[in-house]
């Protein structure tokens, strides 16, 4: 990476300011653009595409992706200086895929930690290892979703396999500063004590990861798929009970791990 690294563009679609979840403290999440999953419960489905949409908004068009540099999104990111240094906030990158974008997403890192602040990203794992491994020294805490242990299921919601993400998930064990494990609920897809404990015994068996939590499936990103002329797979679908993300949690415990619900 060069020296004016800070000129690194990127596309991004949304940056959340005063966070209080996916990573410690207070923190700024930026949403950059582009997967290469398709996950059917996808909150963010106007991140999916890497080109630059229309979503209407409240009956109202609006422009999804802006193509911004490094400079110009810490410039907003240190804005909230103050909240970071007393809650030990800081930058999480989300999505989106922020692996899909690398160079983008590496220089966003550097920059955070060389001005004092803690990273995050929150990533499926789905890249070569190339890829994650040049992240990594940059990287406080890696947010990575396990979503099924069977390929085939896997690839069946997502449109992509897990060998990939599954062998990532050792590796960033062994290298990465912090890795929590975490697993969006979907019923119809993982919900099943049974699915849920497989995934907990294979996160117990990564080096040095004692976290997982289970994220809820909820219908918030429903109106997004209407304003981008998408239809909503999960249509019908109810969101688990609270007695049932229970039942799932004391699985996760009964492996040995340091478990909640949300993250």
């Amino acid at each position: 990476m060069t020296d004016d690294y800070l000129q690194t563009k990127g596309r991004i679609f949304d940056i959340q300011k005063y966070s209080i979840h996916d990573g410690p403290g207070i923190r700024t999440i930026v949403f950059l653009k582009g997967c290469a999953l398709r996950c059917r419960w996808c909150c963010n489905p106007e991140s999916q595409e890497f080109s630059v949409q229309q979503m209407m908004v409240a009956g109202k068009p609006k422009k999804m992706g802006q193509d911004v540099t490094v400079e110009e999104v810490m410039a907003k990111v240190e804005q909230d200086r103050p909240y970071y240094r007393r809650s030990g906030g800081g930058l999480t990158l989300s999505g989106g895929e922020c692996l899909c974008q690398a160079e983008f997403s590496t220089a966003l890192l550097r920059a955070a930690k060389e001005r004092g602040l803690n990273t995050a990203i929150e990533s499926t794992g789905f890249a070569k290892w190339e890829t994650i491994a040049r992240l990594l020294p940059y990287l406080d805490l890696y947010l990575m979703d396990i979503k099924h242990m069977s390929s085939q299921k896997h690839k069946e919601f997502t449109s992509q396999p897990n060998e990939l993400i599954l062998e990532n998930a050792k590796k960033i064990a062994q290298n990465a500063k912090h890795l929590i494990i975490r697993v969006p609920v979907i019923p119809t897809f993982n919900d099943t004590v049974p699915e849920i404990r497989e995934i907990a015994k294979f996160a117990a068996s990564l080096p040095n990861v004692t976290q997982l939590h289970l994220l809820p499936y909820h219908r918030m990103g429903r109106d997004k798929y209407t304003g981008l002329g998408r239809e909503y797979l999960m249509d019908g679908i109810e969101p688990p009970t609270a007695d049932h993300m229970d039942r799932l949690l004391d699985a996760v415990l009964a492996e040995g791990l340091d478990g909640q619900i949300g993250g």
